[in-house]
Parts: structure tokens; C-alpha cells; sequence
């Protein structure tokens, strides 16, 4: 053989050996990655025929089927249309599924380890069992109480979210985001027509498919407060009674810190409990440069700040992702401490972002004793004739104060609603705390409007802890319809869960 032919040969046996081996690689190690990926139109087509698992919560069927007679055998129904959205998510016959119905989705479409016994007996009986059912622990009650309080606001707000949280096991009571979507039109069997109406709600500007819940991060403003209060009272060097330096307005660095209203604060001094309940700029802004950088940082994070890890949805699997909320840098060029950053920083602004679900959290662990315990959504999983497959076994995630800090800062917030800028919260029989804030951003642009809080009921027992924020408030005190949807969100969850 000559050698043009012997090279020829060679390359060929190359490429046959490079082609066995991509072979056996998509075999042993992507083809589960590839049966199981979004886009693959037969696995798709193929979970259409068996019913999908119901998404469910307080005996209500949030996520159903509704039997039809096109190829596709069952269609994806969402009956609360915009109302649960940002949380179920949507399953769409052709485009990548999001919220729950994502991260939930091997144990709904029956395709889940955990439900290996119902396919085996399937193959024996030659039934075609539905999926697994997933129950959340979301109170519909405070659920649509916060949807139509938030949509229906006394201020004209059009971009918002609320989130409630159980203190004392993490469970979510409600998450709610506006503007919000019908998912109904998304999840149509004319893939042509459901692509325009996916289209067309990316294209909008106020982003609809965007979950302000957890995925949006915007300065905190006051709110920012109860993290700077807990370093105070953590350090040991500071009682609820300690005298704090104030004043009408602060100069530090070229930042300038004036207080909301000219009553606020306007002496020299103020004590803790009383900084927090009126609220004084320049108190926290002196506070916190005080205490120092690394410990207005420390216990940002160690309240959750900077964790880009976290998911809400399943204890054991994923959920739905959670944008990390930050302090900033809090520094000069060259690395050192920019003094004027921080005063403003300490307040809630400057570069500080938080998610409404950190700032719910932040009430809960207060709430809690100072435990912090971990989000989720998934109570239960059912098999397909409703066994209990599993049950949430609350966690803690994090102790970043102690219960003496936390029933300090208890005192505190409760006397913010009682006495202070938090009074539209209150809610008669229960004790509230909490704490506003209103943030300014970008130049010329209404201000953000926050409240964090919680209540107890007469036992003494935290029963919710909330989180409500509300985009670009028009008019003073953008806290105050924050503070007054929070309390009824609270209320709500106090009256129990069902209609």
C-alpha cells in the first residue's frame, strides 16, 4: 500500500475512533442530560400523556389539567391566572418551564426516583398514572389578600412585591409580584400562539415575568436600620437606652444626612430604641460609621446579605433562585474605608440592594429569637393517589444574633408601630412590630417604600413575619401604604388560610 494511501487510511480510522468514542459519551454520560433537557420535543410530547401532578395549597388546585382532544392529551391550567404566577411558574409545550413548575418538575411529570414504585406497577396493571402532586405553603388567603391589596394600592403604585414568612419554621405564607402574567396563555397547545404571548410579555417594560420577590434588588432605605441596631446591640457596647449622637444633619466625607422631617431627631442625642422608632438619619448614619465597616458588613451577612446560593421551593432540591442581596464595597479606591459610603450605607442607601424575601427573613429571625430559619415552598409531596412521599422538615440556615439581641430588637420594632412611623401595621389583638423605609434612587424618581414586620398573637407565638415594597411612591412617607398592606397580609394569615 502506498502511503497517501496509509495516511488516508489512518485518518479514517481516527475519525471512526472519534465518532465511537462521542458515541459512547452521549450514551453513558449526557443521555440523561439530553432526555430530560427542556427542548427535547419526544420527552415533552411524551409527558403529555399522562396527567401532569396538581400543584396545590390550602385545598385549592392551583396548577391543573383539563383533558382535550389534540395530540397533546392534557392542558396546563391555571385557574388564579396572575395572582400565584410568580410563584408556580408555567410548563409550556415547547419553551423551558419556570417558579415551581421547574424545579418541581421530575416528581409532577411522574419521571422522579421517588415515585419508581407507581411506574413498576403501572407496567404490571398497564395503567398510565399521573404525576406527583405538590402541596406549598403558601396561605391562600394572605396569598390573595397581598395580590389585591398590592394590585389595588392607595398610591398608584404599579411595581411592587410582598412576601410572608412563618418565623418559627420558614415557611411561605405568600409571595406575591407586580405587575404579574397570565401563565394560561403561555402553556397552549398552538405553540405559535403561545410564543406570541411570550413575546410579548418579555418585550414589556414593566417586566411582568419578572418575580420582584426574589429576583429584584433595590435600596432598602430604613429598613437597613434593625441590621445596624442588631451590630449595635451584638458589640455588647450598647443597651436599648444608649445615648446616641444626632442631630438635624450630618456631614461625613462630602455626604450629607438630613433627617426625614426637621422634628425628627433635631438633639443632640437619642437613644436607641428612640432612634429606631422615629426613624433618625443621622443617628444610624453616626451609628454606623462608629461601629466600623467590617461589622456593619459582618452582620449584614451573617442576616443573609451576599448569599447568591439560595433557592425557595423544595428543603431537599432546588426552588425558585434568589438574587443575593448587598451591602456594596463601602470603599475608597484604594481600598480603604470611604467613611461617607458608609454613613449613607447605614441608612439603607448608597449601594446597598435587598430582595423583599431577605427583608421578610430579616423580620422573621428577629421574630424567631434570632434563628434564622431556611425559606421554602413545598410543604408535601404526594404520590399520584396521594400518599405522602415527603414532608418539609424545617431548617435553620443561620443564628446571626442572640435571643437577648432579638428580643431587644423586638422591643424596638414593636415601639416603631406603637409610637413611631410604623403605625399603619397595627392590627388590633395581635402585637406588631416592625420597621419602614423609604429610599431614594435615582435622580429625579420617586422614592421606594418599605416595611419589614412581624406579629404575635396572645400566646406570645410569632405567627408571620412580612415584607412589603413598593416601587416609585409618589407624595410623602412612601413607607406608609407598605406598612398598612403589610397588616393586613398579617391579618390575613391570623384569619387562616382558606376563603
Amino acid at each position: 500500500m502506498n502511503a497517501p494511501l496509509r495516511r488516508a487510511g489512518v485518518v479514517i480510522l481516527v475519525l471512526f475512533g472519534l465518532l465511537f468514542a462521542n458515541l459512547n459519551w452521549v450514551q453513558a454520560y449526557k443521555a440523561d442530560e439530553y432526555r430530560t433537557n427542556d427542548f427535547n420535543r419526544r420527552v415533552v410530547v411524551a409527558q403529555y400523556e399522562r396527567p401532569r401532578g396538581v400543584i396545590e395549597a390550602g385545598g385549592k388546585g392551583l396548577a391543573q389539567n383539563q383533558v382535550t382532544e389534540d395530540a397533546l392529551k392534557y392542558l396546563r391550567v391555571y385557574p388564579k391566572k396572575e395572582i400565584y404566577a410568580p410563584v408556580l411558574g408555567y410548563r409550556p409545550v415547547s419553551l423551558a418551564a419556570t417558579g415551581i413548575e421547574a424545579s418541581e418538575n421530575d416528581f409532577l411529570s411522574g419521571e422522579s426516583d421517588k415515585l419508581f414504585a407507581d411506574r413498576v406497577k403501572d407496567m404490571f396493571t398497564g395503567n398510565n398514572t399521573g404525576g406527583g402532586n405538590i402541596v406549598l405553603s403558601l396561605n391562600t388567603k394572605a396569598q390573595e389578600t397581598a395580590y389585591k391589596e398590592l394590585l389595588n394600592n392607595e398610591r398608584n403604585v404599579k411595581k411592587g412585591a410582598a412576601v410572608a414568612i412563618d418565623p418559627r419554621t420558614g415557611a411561605v405564607q405568600a409571595m406575591v409580584s407586580i405587575p404579574s402574567y397570565d401563565p394560561n396563555p403561555l402553556v397552549s397547545h398552538n405553540e405559535k400562539s403561545a410564543a406570541a404571548a411570550y413575546n410579548k410579555l418579555l418585550k414589556d417594560d414593566d417586566q411582568p415575568l419578572l418575580n420582584r420577590a426574589t429576583q429584584e434588588t433595590l435600596p432598602p432605605g430604613s429598613t437597613m436600620k434593625v441590621i445596624i441596631s442588631a451590630a449595635a446591640l451584638s458589640s455588647g457596647q450598647y443597651t436599648q437606652q444608649t445615648e446616641i449622637p444626632a442631630g438635624s444633619s450630618y456631614s461625613e466625607s462630602g455626604a450629607v444626612i438630613r433627617n426625614a422631617e426637621d422634628e425628627v431627631c433635631p438633639g443632640s442625642q437619642i437613644s436607641l430604641k428612640e432612634a429606631l422608632t422615629e426613624s433618625c438619619n443621622t443617628g444610624f448614619a453616626k451609628l454606623g460609621v462608629k461601629l466600623g465597616r467590617d461589622k456593619v458588613v459582618e452582620m449584614a451577612k451573617a442576616f443573609g446579605f451576599e448569599d447568591d446560593k439560595l433557592t425557595v421551593g423544595n428543603l431537599t432540591g432546588s426552588g425558585l433562585p434568589v438574587a443575593a442581596s448587598h451591602t456594596g464595597d463601602i470603599a475608597n479606591p484604594d481600598g480603604s474605608v470611604d467613611k461617607g459610603a458608609l454613613a449613607q450605607s447605614s441608612i439603607g442607601q448608597r449601594d446597598v440592594r435587598m430582595t423583599a424575601i431577605q427583608g421578610a427573613m430579616i423580620a422573621a429571625t428577629v421574630a424567631n429569637g434570632g434563628k434564622q430559619m431556611r425559606p421554602y415552598l413545598v410543604e408535601k409531596e404526594l404520590s399520584p393517589d396521594r400518599r405522602t412521599i415527603y414532608t418539609a422538615s424545617p431548617k435553620v440556615a443561620r443564628t446571626p444574633i442572640s435571643d437577648t439581641v432579638a428580643g431587644d430588637l423586638k422591643d424596638m420594632m414593636v415601639s416603631v408601630v406603637e409610637n413611631g412611623t410604623g403605625k399603619k401595621a397595627k392590627i388590633s389583638g395581635y402585637t406588631v412590630g416592625g420597621k419602614t423605609g423609604t429610599a431614594q434612587n435615582a435622580v429625579g424618581a420617586d422614592p421606594h417604600g418599605w416595611f419589614i414586620g412581624f406579629a404575635y398573637n396572645d400566646k406570645g407565638e410569632p405567627i408571620s413575619a412580612v415584607c412589603v415594597m413598593l416601587e416609585n411612591v409618589s407624595g410623602g412617607h412612601a413607607s406608609a401604604e407598605a406598612a398598612r398592606i403589610s397588616g393586613l397580609i398579617m391579618k390575613a394569615v391570623a384569619g387562616g388560610g382558606g376563603d
